[in-house]
């Protein structure tokens, strides 16, 4: 039987406990995440068990990185569930914050990334990564791990907190881990619970479409045609929109110029399928 993680709501408990294990010699790792947990969830906690002694989650859907109009008030929210979920996969402690211990009434700070948290996501939702900065950077100072584990699903994002981390000299190494894909192939997500049956069998092909891009692009096709032509898939299947196919160097994620591949690239895709947004990556 999956042993209980030890519940923290306040930032008391969450610093005593960790300098408790502190004081015994533990290493720490953290996994921030926004609940209504999945297997991808799932598996980086597995992968923080493997660089840490003990593996603290934490669970705060974080408006600041929602935009007027996003889906903050209906975002699932599981609590109990995520708790069962993450004592499965061996969780030390859950930290759940009350919304008014992160955002005071007279907070004023805010965090603006330039460089890789440019163009891309921002192009579409300028404030998401101003949101991303601050709520990770005091979940990060709050628990202090030696180690703190992302998803590669949200690669732009993966990339901006490692920015983050090195420009703000926190003593954090940040682990980038692969995408959960289901049986079909489709990246895991949250906000897959919103599809019906119809809609899911639509987003299972967002996979099967970049991934034939991305073997054009290694079979000589130009970058910018074998964009084209994934976006325009996209459309003919019946997606609701294309915000991007952009190929960008994988650590700055500066876009590639003049259709010319190279060993650096990385293949980043958001499209609309019935109303849903979805993200996806992968190497070229």
């Amino acid at each position: 039987m999956a042993k209980t993680p030890i519940i923290v709501r306040t930032l008391r408990e969450l610093r005593g406990q960790v300098w408790e294990w502190r004081g015994s010699g533990e290493t720490i790792g953290c996994v921030p995440t926004m609940g209504a947990l999945h297997d991808g969830h799932l598996s980086l906690i597995t992968l923080a068990k493997k660089h840490a002694g003990k593996v603290v989650a934490t669970i705060f859907v974080n408006p600041t990185q929602f935009a007027p109009g996003e889906d903050f008030e209906s975002y699932p929210r599981t609590e109990a569930a995520d708790i069962a979920a993450l004592a499965s996969a061996g969780c030390d402690l859950v930290y759940i914050p009350e919304p008014g211990s992160m955002y005071d009434a007279g907070h004023c700070t805010s965090i603006k990334i330039r460089g890789v948290a440019e163009s891309l996501e921002t192009d579409h939702r300028p404030t998401f990564f101003d949101g991303v900065a601050i709520v990770v950077t005091k979940l990060l100072n709050r628990v202090a791990p030696d180690m703190a584990v992302f998803g590669e699903k949200d690669y732009q994002q993966l990339a901006t907190i490692r920015r983050l981390v090195i420009d703000f000299d926190m003593p954090i190494k940040i682990v980038g881990a692969p995408i959960a894909r289901d049986a079909h192939g489709l990246a895991l997500s949250s906000r897959n619970k919103y599809f019906d049956t119809d809609g899911l069998a639509l987003a299972r092909q967002l996979n099967v479409i970049m991934f034939e891009c991305a073997a054009k692009m290694r079979a000589g096709m130009n970058v910018d045609k074998a964009a084209e032509q994934a976006r325009q898939a996209f459309l003919d299947a019946g997606y609701d929109s294309v915000d991007y196919v952009s190929v960008a160097s994988k650590n700055s994620l500066t876009k590639l110029e003049g259709g010319i591949l190279n060993d650096n690239a990385r293949l980043l895709i958001a499209v609309h399928c019935r109303g849903v947004r979805l993200i996806d990556n992968c190497a070229i």
